[in-house]
């Protein structure tokens, strides 16, 4: 069974990088418009066309659930979800249905793939830097500022196991400062079909994800003396989520 997994699972992962590659090249002509026109709405339509054709194309169909019901996401927010793959940004905006900015490590900028969106509108973070870090959460300030939502890992690195780590102060900081909301994501199971890791040591599989999205925590009235409170709240609701599906 193991010998059938290692073999089969680099298939897929080759089937699904393809096709993410092929729909991104067949979409680059109206990438390279709306990049450089500042129509960062079409963009997020086309991103959400990307993510969706990838995943379906790859026999993945992700499922969303909601902490009371689906409700109108406010705009804009801070979205905050747990990193387990690659996949929690290919599956974002099938729950974000407006236009969002993604923080994102420095190292993107090295790969063709993603350079143009961190050069218009994405936006690096190098965590090594103090002052690079502030001024990518100052330019995160600033695409609120123009009602556009953020989106942030707050562990800042993928969890090759899908464990939860502790949780950087930023995304919190950020949302109160703005006095938006923050709308917590929790990504369940993604590391089961795509891992981070080795690419024939780590999972790739089609299947169901799972992610849970909770209800919008208001922060307006909230100072930088509630941030620890706000994050510890956040990391919280995600850690009983995934005990919850694990059932631990």
């Amino acid at each position: 069974m193991k010998i059938l997994k290692h073999i089969l699972s680099p298939i897929w992962k080759l089937w699904f990088v393809l096709w993410f590659i092929i729909i991104f090249l067949m979409l680059y002509p109206a990438f390279y418009i709306a990049l450089r026109s500042k129509n960062f709405n079409f963009v997020y339509t086309l991103k959400r066309f990307w993510g969706k054709s990838s995943a379906y194309i790859s026999f993945l169909f992700p499922v969303i659930k909601y902490q009371s019901k689906k409700y109108k996401l406010p705009q804009p927010c801070v979205f905050v979800a747990n990193h387990t793959s690659y996949l929690d940004i290919i599956f974002s905006p099938f729950y974000i249905n407006h236009t969002a900015v993604y923080m994102g490590k420095y190292e993107l900028l090295k790969i063709p793939l993603f350079k143009s969106f961190f050069k218009y509108l994405d936006i690096p973070v190098n965590r090594k830097s103090f002052t690079d870090a502030h001024k990518a959460f100052t330019d995160c300030a600033k695409k609120l500022d123009q009602g556009l939502s953020v989106v942030i890992y707050p562990e800042g690195t993928i969890s090759e196991n899908g464990k939860l780590r502790p949780f950087k102060n930023g995304a919190f900081k950020l949302a109160i400062e703005k006095q938006v909301p923050i709308v917590p994501a929790v990504n369940l199971n993604n590391w089961w079909f795509l891992q981070n890791g080795g690419f024939f040591k780590s999972n790739g599989r089609f299947g169901i994800p799972d992610i849970y999205v909770g209800d919008p925590i208001e922060t307006k009235g909230m100072t930088n003396e509630n941030i620890n409170q706000l994050k510890e709240k956040v990391f919280n609701f995600t850690q009983q989520q995934l005990q919850n599906y694990y059932g631990k």
